[in-house]
């Protein structure tokens, strides 16, 4: 059985059976049946099931985000944003996907020569529950418009999540087995993904989770020689240099840091800031932080609402007590909150420094790391000194100095005078211990094709 709970106030909302070897047999005969009819479905029709996907998202907005802050407590206005999201996401497939999918003619002697994108049948996707629907679909879709079936494994805290997920494409009018869920309990959730990877019905495996995690599927996916994409932790830095606008940089921070109550791979979680801003910068952010209200996700008051599971804020309580330990100075917060529900005070240490927790670590919960640079070389040194390589955000005046720092450090996306952000239009994804391949754009189309080679001699 998996039981989900309401991070809010410690309510279980549902029950669900785990599935039997035999159910879940049966589940991806099915779903790789239709993967293999649904890649021969024109490209156009695939397409227009995205426009009718869009749709169907709308249309279900409000109980999808109320599903959402009930399983994990996002805030519900943030929970409809991840809902509307999607949506756009599926529409941007719906009107690029032909031309990114066209085969590309290739100029050679003697020869007609082209290069096809064709699918490759049934996906296994190994979600998370920080972003329950749009982690889904940022990966779904494209992987649908290429003409491929998924077979998702959510995290069980979201499993309500992963079944309305399933429902959603059925009423989008998808054939009843191209996205199918599988519910597994916990423990039995590394042997059958194994298993899975290893069957000869799935093409190719995503991942979006934690290093451990990933590991284990990469290497289960290298003994099967099979695709993987992994999209896994970050420590984003977030750089404020000294001739940047100070009150429009702190303003940003709390956005980029507070997001999704501090829960996302994404999220800036180490602020280096130049010394001649650095009490400037620290006050603005702390005033702003005071100003996040912190309850009832329900309530659309609120900012920063529960932890998704105890465990986290125990985690969490332990980055903060050992960096606090080492020499970091608390500005404000610090610790849990007492009553029902898993909430952590929005958090700000300063004087942080490579060898704390909160700085060489992920933090995943409202926690953020303020270290000071003695000038933007310190500076892209500090940026870069974690294992992860997710996204650089740097505030500057002069543009240009901005993108020559961020090429000083390692990342897959580099955002100057804004947060960082995904966008269906922009490839998204990791390097280092942040994982590999890329999701959105025209990169997460084409990650789970064939990309075949034509050669017409004459």
């Amino acid at each position: 059985m998996i039981t989900t709970v309401n991070p809010t106030d410690g309510t279980t909302p549902a029950t669900y059976d785990a599935m039997t070897l035999q159910q879940l047999e049966q589940v991806v005969a099915q779903a790789a049946q239709a993967a293999a009819e649904w890649g021969s479905v024109p490209v156009g029709e695939r397409l227009e099931a995205l426009t009718r996907l869009a749709s169907e998202l709308r249309a279900s907005a409000d109980g999808l985000a109320a599903l959402i802050t009930a399983e994990m407590g996002k805030p519900i206005r943030e929970a409809e944003g991840e809902i509307e999201k999607s949506a756009v996401t599926a529409e941007y497939y719906a009107a690029n996907g032909a031309a990114i999918l066209a085969d590309e003619q290739v100029m050679v002697d003697g020869a007609k020569a082209w290069v096809s994108y064709e699918p490759i049948g049934l996906v296994l996707a190994v979600m998370p529950w920080n972003f329950p629907v749009w982690q889904v679909l940022r990966f779904a879709v494209p992987t649908l418009a290429a003409g491929n079936g998924v077979l998702l494994k959510h995290s069980p805290n979201v499993t309500g999540s992963a079944l309305a997920i399933e429902q959603l494409f059925r009423r989008a009018g998808f054939p009843e087995h191209l996205v199918r869920t599988v519910v597994v309990e916990e423990p039995d959730v590394p042997a059958t993904i194994e298993r899975l990877i290893a069957d000869d019905r799935i093409a190719a495996v995503t991942l979006t989770g934690s290093n451990r995690a990933g590991a284990a599927v990469g290497a289960a996916a290298g003994r099967a020689s099979k695709k993987s994409v992994l999209e896994l932790g970050g420590s984003d830095a977030f750089v404020v240099l000294a001739d940047a606008d100070v009150e429009a940089a702190a303003a940003a921070a709390v956005r980029a840091r507070f997001t999704n109550s501090g829960q996302s791979c994404v999220c800036a979680k180490r602020f280096i800031v130049e010394a001649e801003v650095a009490d400037e910068f620290i006050d603005r952010f702390v005033t702003g932080v005071k100003g996040l209200v912190v309850g009832d996700p329900t309530d659309r008051a609120v900012a920063v609402g529960p932890l998704a599971r105890d465990d986290l804020r125990v985690a969490l309580q332990r980055q903060v007590d050992s960096s606090l330990a080492a020499g970091a100075v608390l500005a404000i917060g610090g610790g849990s909150i007492a009553g029902p529900g898993y909430f952590f005070e929005p958090t700000v240490l300063t004087g942080t420094a490579p060898g704390m927790p909160v700085f060489d670590e992920e933090t995943f919960g409202p926690v953020a790391a303020v270290a000071v640079a003695n000038g933007p070389a310190h500076a892209a040194e500090l940026a870069g000194a974690t294992p992860y390589g997710l996204g650089v955000s740097v505030w500057t005046r002069d543009a240009s100095r901005g993108v020559e720092l961020a090429r000083r450090v390692t990342s897959g996306a580099a955002f100057i005078n804004a947060v960082v952000a995904s966008d269906p239009r922009l490839p998204f994804g990791g390097t280092k211990r942040s994982g590999y391949g890329r999701e959105l754009a025209a990169a997460g189309l084409r990650e789970f094709t064939n990309t075949r080679t034509y050669w017409v001699a004459g």
